[in-house]
């Protein structure tokens, strides 16, 4: 199926913007880099409350990646020497993201998480409609949205919080090796036993996940 692989789904989304606009959102990503420079900063402030919509989005753990770029009127390629030159009318902000779940609860989830994050970088889009309530942006997401023709994953069974379990199910493997190796029996049993209580976070199933279709509109 378009846009899945395994647990994991891709999402691809183009808006268009006025390009008087772009330099607003131009200004929104400048903020964004400055906030996350190693320096103290107040959290009522303006920047302090911009690094904190940037903690907000590293805590949703089903995230793989997401990213915001902006494709000015005539930075789009020509394939061929033949092609004509196009004349666009507006510039283009490109999101892009991997993420585990279902499409809807995912928009969702930046809905009630980072409403003003969104807000602030998607504002400058066309007929943006703002990120609450949510049913008006889940349908200009899914306006926007085109389907990924080719899609790589390389633990397709397994989500972010699955890879994060194993390894540190290898670190916690490799602790219990070098403590128990010189056990006695009995004593290696009652170590194993609570061995295996300490892991149980850490285990969890792979393997392809079922995710319901997405609708047009």
């Amino acid at each position: 199926m378009a846009n899945i692989c395994g647990k994991a789904y891709a999402l691809t989304a183009f808006t268009r913007m006025n390009p008087i606009k772009t330099h607003g959102l131009r200004l929104v990503f400048a903020l964004i880099r400055l906030s996350m420079l190693p320096i103290p900063l107040p959290k009522w402030s303006l920047m302090g409350k911009i690094r904190q919509v940037q903690v907000d989005l590293t805590e949703l753990s089903f995230i793989h990646f997401a990213r915001w770029v902006i494709i000015e009127r005539g930075q789009f390629p020509r394939v061929a020497d033949e092609q004509e030159p196009e004349e666009l009318h507006y510039d283009y902000l490109l999101f892009e993201s991997n993420f585990n779940g279902d499409w809807e609860k995912y928009i969702d989830a930046f809905s009630q998480v980072v409403p003003g994050g969104m807000d602030n970088i998607w504002r400058w889009s066309v007929k943006y409609p703002q990120s609450r309530p949510i049913t008006p942006f889940l349908n200009y997401i899914r306006n926007c949205q085109y389907d990924t023709d080719y899609y790589y994953s390389a633990y397709p069974g397994a989500s972010t919080n699955d890879v994060r379990g194993a390894l540190l199910l290898q670190e916690k493997l490799d602790r219990f090796i070098l403590a128990s190796a010189a056990l006695p029996p009995e004593q290696f049993a009652a170590a194993y036993k609570r061995f295996t209580v300490e892991i149980q976070n850490c285990l969890s199933t792979t393997g392809r996940q079922a995710y319901p279709t997405r609708v047009a509109s």
